[in-house]
């Protein structure tokens, strides 16, 4: 007997990865305070903005971090389609990793973007040196190394290139880094393509290091020092042809 209410059809669809995480609901409200804040304060920016003049010329090192909840008062988008971004690709690794490892990585390519950027400032290259006296502001280094763990994860992942064209995950991550690469020596156009460069390296980079347990290492380090220690103690130099590996008994 027919039931009164239709069969599914077996087919759905969704927009994003669903509810937000905390650390994303952290970061998104930080990132709105900020800018709301930049309305109000123009020298916001100035003081807490990405500047490789003012980190190696006069140790603000703070800038380092703080330069990921800037965004342009001039261009709504910019923020709007950082957050977008976040959510997107950041809710579904969260989730995966877990609150404390995500935030880990995050802060790690977002001081890695900066960081890359201040170290090309010192090259004597027009493309690099103009960096030294600049400004850099946005989340967007820390997006790209997440977009690029995001690509790791979920290669095969489609992804609507200019909100058009699907392609999957990794194909996207290496047309953005192309773009970036290519437009880092095209002349500026406001957009900071070194940092997003090294937000993909520093997230390449920490998520590809071997992963070492320091206090195993030094209990394994102190445990052969040991046995050797012994070894040497008591073994018995027995002479014989050099050739003999039967010249030590225990």
């Amino acid at each position: 007997m027919r039931g009164r209410y239709p069969a599914p059809s077996g087919l759905s669809y969704s927009f994003g990865p669903g509810g937000i995480t905390p650390a994303i609901k952290a970061l998104i409200i930080a990132n709105i305070a900020m800018f709301v804040a930049g309305w109000f304060s123009g020298t916001l920016q100035e003081w807490l903005g990405m500047r490789p003049a003012a980190v190696a010329g006069e140790g603000q090192l703070w800038r380092l971090v703080t330069y990921m909840f800037l965004h342009s008062r001039e261009s709504f988008f910019h923020i709007l389609f950082n957050m977008l971004a976040l959510w997107m690709f950041g809710v579904e690794l969260e989730r995966m990793w877990g609150t404390r490892f995500f935030v880990k990585f995050y802060f790690v390519c977002g001081v890695g973007a900066a960081f890359t950027t201040l170290v090309l400032s010192f090259i004597p290259i027009a493309a690099f040196s103009s960096l030294y006296g600049s400004l850099t502001i946005g989340a967007s280094g820390a997006i790209f190394g997440v977009l690029l763990a995001y690509a790791l994860y979920f290669p095969h992942r489609p992804i609507l290139l200019m909100l058009l064209f699907p392609i999957p995950a990794k194909y996207f991550v290496m047309i953005m880094g192309g773009i970036s690469l290519l437009s880092t020596f095209g002349g500026p156009d406001g957009l900071a393509h070194t940092t997003h460069l090294g937000g993909l390296a520093a997230g390449y980079i920490y998520l590809k290091k071997p992963r070492i347990n320091i206090k195993a290492e030094i209990q394994y380090r102190f445990l052969k020092w040991r046995i050797n220690r012994m070894r040497r103690k008591f073994d018995v130099y027995t002479g014989g042809r050099p050739d003999d590996i039967n010249r030590r008994v225990h």
